[in-house]
């Protein structure tokens, strides 16, 4: 029956979202102690469990518009029109993969926001810091434009850094 396979692939892309939720807080981690280094290898490990995503999806897809079509829905039903439209137990399962689906792509949305905050501010950091030693340091005038300092100020370095 397709529901089985449906099913079936609802709780493997249920288990990527939650992979791929533990692969950004992983990031996330090493962004906030600001230990560049594994920064490469976290976001690799990312981009594997997104593309394994989307392999996932187009077999979903197929078993969603087979399982639409056959309870007499279009084939580009929605999970909660098919789930409405599922007998027993089979509604109840399917109600509870679209929620998990509705709670746990929120939950990737705003860390996945965090870490691009994350990333700007270190980013705008580290840029700062090369004007500043460059001698062309970057900020604003009253009206909001972007102006650059013209003199250069004695800095100290400490070169433990």
């Amino acid at each position: 029956m397709s529901l089985t396979d449906l099913s079936s692939v609802l709780w493997r892309s249920r288990e990527l979202l939650e992979l791929l939720l533990f692969k950004l807080e992983e990031e996330q981690l090493i962004l906030a102690t600001g230990r560049n280094r594994w920064l490469p290898h976290a976001t690799r490990e990312v981009e594997v469990v997104l593309e394994q995503m989307r392999q996932t999806e187009v077999a979903r897809a197929a078993y969603s518009q087979d399982v639409a079509l056959e309870l007499g829905l279009a084939a580009e039903a929605s999970l909660g029109e098919v789930a409405d439209a599922a007998p027993a137990p089979w509604s109840d399962l399917l109600h509870q993969h679209r929620k998990a689906f509705l709670t746990l792509t929120s939950e990737i949305s705003a860390m996945a926001g965090a870490n691009r905050e994350l990333l700007t501010a270190g980013q705008r950091a580290t840029r700062d810091t090369m004007l500043a030693f460059a001698g062309n340091v970057e900020t604003y005038g009253r009206q909001g434009q972007t102006v650059v300092g013209g003199a250069r100020r004695p800095s100290l370095v400490d070169e433990a850094i």
